[in-house]
């Protein structure tokens, strides 16, 4: 062997004790790349900075083919789910892609900071044989996942992510309802709704007994990228606390922070014929604010004859939602939809929000198969460009939990009478509460009506109702004539004190 000179000899020796030396810096380095909050939040904004680019497609034309029964005959083995057998609460199962499920996500499971990617997997699904099962590729990935938890026995349904920015989640004793999105872009903006995704998951491994999950998301559109952390406590008041930082592309007209999307198709202030032999139908009855000033206040939901948007202006505002109010099975009597049984859904902002605009906007729906209900804060002004939009919340679901202090309105009524004054129209609203409940007939409490532009108040009155303890404010109006919608508010006092919530309701002639 041929020896080396001195001067090799010492080349070598200098260039292994450098590596020696950077040998810890590299395992460092290594050991620094792990994921969180923060990772997530730099890629999400790399990624704004860049052009936005169309995804490609990945699934098979045959899975894009299949009608809604054809996709139906595919099923995820439940015994196959992540985590199951592993004693932990919760488990991992997965949407398969097909019918109009045309989108698909990366999954990856977090352990210790470290990203485990998730593959597709066909073994993990049951395809019945009446479908012709073609080409499955190992890089298309999921639809979607949802998660399972011992809400109320072993393996129960927790939520699931699904379709663009959506989620639901639920809590003890519910069944499904409104959903959640991660953001919603010019929502009933002229040129139309820009609906962002979430493109790719990372699902932390809770530890055996951990009753709370971490989900990371990241949120791309071609407006803007997100980086989202989601982190679930399941019980009869299932809370997520959502983080968010998002990077803006271009400029929207209507920048919607935890929007909310619910059904209302009719109720008892609808007075539209249906042909539906229910008495009413719909996952949510009303939006309830806690505003920044201390105000609650209530506005029933509405299918519209055309699409209308009312924004509730507010500073700071300290909670807003979607509530399924009315509880009892006889105001639906539907056995299968269990309307009784939706949960409500509640955003109560961390942190200053600043100005803006608590946004509802009422679209009409001929039934129940299509959310026409939106609700989101619209903050006044946005941060220069380059600047994340950072917001952090809790999303409440739950059947009862939260009530306003006061009493409330539990029931809404309008319409004309056939024989005197036909031309008044007449509003029935119903309050109750602990306060009011217990009090007897008291002419010391007193409705407070207030009627905006378009009509003139000309009756208003309260009592008692024997009956069963609530407090009814009947009060007509006069219209004008000119066909203008007409902002209408009520609520009870007993000098000084404010008794009930204020009632909100826009009213169509």
């Amino acid at each position: 062997m041929k020896m080396l000179n001195p001067r090799a000899r010492l080349f070598y020796l200098c260039f292994f004790a450098v590596l020696f030396a950077l040998a810890p810096i590299v395992r460092a380095r290594a050991a620094d790349e792990m994921f969180d909050f923060e990772t997530l939040r730099y890629r999400a904004k790399l990624l704004a900075a860049k052009p936005y680019a169309v995804p490609k497609p990945r699934v098979p034309e045959w899975l894009l083919k299949l009608s809604y029964d054809q996709h139906r005959f595919i099923n995820f083995e439940d015994a196959r789910a992540v985590w199951r057998g592993e004693k932990r609460n919760f488990q991992l199962e997965f949407f398969h892609p097909g019918f109009l499920f045309n989108r698909t996500v990366q999954l990856s499971e977090l352990v210790e900071k470290r990203v485990e990617p998730i593959a597709f997997d066909p073994h993990l699904f049951r395809y019945d044989q009446k479908l012709k099962v073609g080409e499955l590729p190992a890089t298309m990935g999921y639809a979607g996942f949802k998660l399972m938890y011992p809400l109320n026995q072993p393996n129960d349904e927790l939520g699931a992510f699904l379709g663009a920015s959506y989620f639901r989640l639920l809590c003890q004793k519910a069944v499904y309802g409104l959903s959640a999105r991660g953001l919603a872009l010019n929502t009933a903006e002229p040129g139309g709704e820009e609906f962002p995704v979430f493109t790719d998951f990372w699902i932390e491994r809770p530890a055996v007994g951990a009753r709370t999950i971490v989900i990371y998301a990241l949120l791309d559109s071609p407006s803007v990228a997100g980086a989202y952390r989601f982190t679930i406590t399941p019980g009869a008041d299932t809370v997520a606390q959502v983080r968010a930082a998002v990077y803006g592309r271009q400029g929207v007209k209507t920048f919607g922070i935890a929007p909310l999307t619910s059904m209302f198709w009719h109720g008892e202030n609808s007075n539209a014929p249906t042909d539906d032999f229910r008495p009413e139908v719909h996952d949510s009855d009303g939006l309830m604010m806690f505003t920044g000033a201390g105000e609650w206040l209530w506005r029933p939901l509405t299918n519209p004859r055309a699409m209308r948007v009312t924004a509730f202006g507010d500073e700071n505002p300290r909670a807003f939602g979607l509530v399924q109010r009315d509880r009892k099975f006889d105001s639906y009597q539907d056995l299968e939809a269990a309307y009784h049984q939706r949960p409500s859904a509640w955003v109560e902002p961390i942190g200053q929000w600043g100005r803006g605009s608590v946004r509802l906007v009422e679209l009409p729906t001929p039934d129940e198969t299509n959310d026409n209900i939106v609700v989101f804060w619209a903050p006044e002004k946005l941060p220069p460009p380059g600047e994340p939009v950072e917001f952090e919340y809790r999303l409440h679901w739950f059947l009862d939990q939260i009530q306003p202090p006061a009493g409330r309105a539990i029931a809404t009524r309008l319409g004309r009478s056939k024989t005197h004054e036909p031309d008044l129209e007449r509003f029935v609203i119903d309050f109750d509460g602990n306060y009011l409940s217990k009090q007897s007939a008291d002419p010391a409490i007193e409705p407070v009506v207030t009627v905006g532009e378009g009509a003139k108040l000309t009756y208003a009155a309260v009592q008692k109702n024997p009956f069963n303890g609530t407090w009814r404010v009947a009060f007509s109006i006069r219209p004008d004539g000119t066909g203008r919608p007409i902002e209408l508010r009520c609520f009870l006092r007993k000098p000084p004190h404010v008794l009930t919530e204020t009632w909100s309701y826009l009213w169509q002639p």
